[in-house]
């Protein structure tokens, strides 16, 4: 494991992705993404990730010329077509725009279809709460998680955003995947020689277990509150659908790869009810409710969500990026 600084990080994603074909500001932009994945620890969708999105746009699965266009508009809705552009920087236009819209109705909500693989969901969320927003908003994905009760995969370990702003930047935000761990989580245990914390899906005996090696070669993941997650990964699946007119979890899942998938930006904007010192006010009350929790280890806090990642992102600013050795010689040979 070694530690590199968050500018070299950045320059070497913009590096790549200028051979690739991007323009210097997408660039700049998309490798950001992938950099600030990073600085706030989310490893598992920046540089983790980075090498697979290196093979779709090899293979011409991710056009980096591409915007995102406007199929309909009506008030504070709008459907989008991603044309499977650079799913990062379509999602960020749509959630900017959702941020607009917001502004203007006191909510907005755009639906991107047609988008590639967003990357780190949580960005959308602390992206909206960084224009004093209140984010919501979700992605499907490719069939990748049995229903519950069932062997086969049927339906996404679709992942899900909410946050809620505070005018300091320290946003309270909730960034997770209907199943117990996303792929990527599960990929990042494995690289580190680790085993998760709580059963994470299926070996090839059909138990539970613990070993992300186990969970990669049966790929059936575990729904998060078991029949809970199930629902609830059925219809954000269902509602992108409808409200895209795109491409569902089913129909993903005939591409061969992850593309094609519908995302939903919504915004809403606190401040058409109440002062930003107001909101301030009531966010800081829950979270000192929340650290005054008895923790269950001598000792310990009990983190509000999004915490981790504001206290990572300091440490990661100052010391380095941990990053697995493998992954920025892979880095490097690009």
């Amino acid at each position: 494991m070694i530690r590199v600084m968050y500018e070299d990080l950045l320059q070497e994603f913009k590096r790549v992705l200028l051979s690739r074909g991007f323009s210097g500001k997408a660039a700049e932009d998309a490798a950001t993404v992938f950099a600030q994945n990073s600085l706030d620890g989310i490893y598992s969708h920046g540089i983790n990730r980075f090498s697979r999105v290196v093979e779709y746009l090899d293979k011409g699965e991710i056009d980096p010329k591409v915007l995102p266009t406007t199929v309909s508009a009506q008030g504070a809705i709008e459907r989008w077509d991603g044309h499977r552009g650079f799913g990062p920087l379509n999602a960020k236009m749509a959630m900017d725009r959702a941020c607009e819209l917001a502004k203007q109705y006191g909510i907005g909500l755009v639906a991107l279809g047609n988008n590639n693989h967003w990357m780190r969901g949580g960005s959308y969320g602390w992206q909206a709460a960084n224009n004093g927003c209140i984010g919501i908003c979700w992605s499907n994905t490719m069939p990748n998680m049995p229903a519950w009760g069932a062997k086969d995969r049927k339906i996404g370990n679709n992942p899900f955003i909410y946050a809620v702003p505070k005018s300091n930047g320290e946003h309270v935000v909730v960034d997770c995947a209907v199943s117990q761990f996303s792929y990527g989580k599960i990929e990042e245990a494995r690289l580190k020689g680790r085993q998760l914390p709580v059963p994470g899906g299926y070996d090839e005996d059909g138990n539970l277990t613990t070993d992300p090696a186990a969970i990669e070669k049966t790929w059936r993941v575990l729904p998060m509150g078991y029949w809970k997650g199930s629902g609830i990964s059925i219809l954000l699946d269902l509602i992108s659908t409808v409200l895209t007119n795109a491409n569902s979890v089913q129909k993903i899942g005939t591409f061969g790869d992850e593309i094609g998938l519908s995302q939903i930006m919504i915004a809403i904007d606190p401040e058409k009810f109440q002062s930003a010192d107001v909101t301030d006010g009531i966010v800081d009350s829950l979270i000192a409710d929340i650290h005054s929790s008895e923790p269950i280890r001598e000792g310990g806090k009990v983190f509000y969500p999004g915490e981790i990642e504001l206290e990572t992102r300091r440490d990661n600013l100052k010391n380095g990026i941990p990053i697995i050795d493998e992954k920025w010689e892979e880095l490097l040979a690009f």
